[in-house]
């Protein structure tokens, strides 16, 4: 495990340690991994959302009538594939 070093102003890192006790993170390297991974997380997300949204607009382009079962499954291919990237099992 590689370590990363960061420098934050004083206020900044008071508003971490009040949130840290509000929350009841025991240590700031907790705190700012799980911050990470809900950063990775939101932006694969956003990713998987875009591609949704252009696979809709091609269609529409094309002049291919797009209905919302189209876009329901292109949603559930979405979900999937995000799962599968952060190893997650969908029932």
């Amino acid at each position: 495990m590689d370590t990363v070093s960061i420098r934050l102003e004083e206020d900044f890192l008071q508003d971490i340690e009040k949130t840290m006790k509000e929350h009841r993170y025991s240590t700031k390297t907790e705190f700012i991994r799980e911050a990470v991974r809900d950063k990775i997380k939101n932006l694969e997300k956003q990713e998987a959302l875009l591609r949704l949204e252009q696979a809709y607009g091609a269609g529409a382009k094309k002049g291919r009538k797009i209905l919302d079962a189209d876009i329901h499954q292109a949603g559930e291919d979405a979900v999937k594939e995000i799962a599968k990237a952060l190893g997650v099992e969908l029932k």
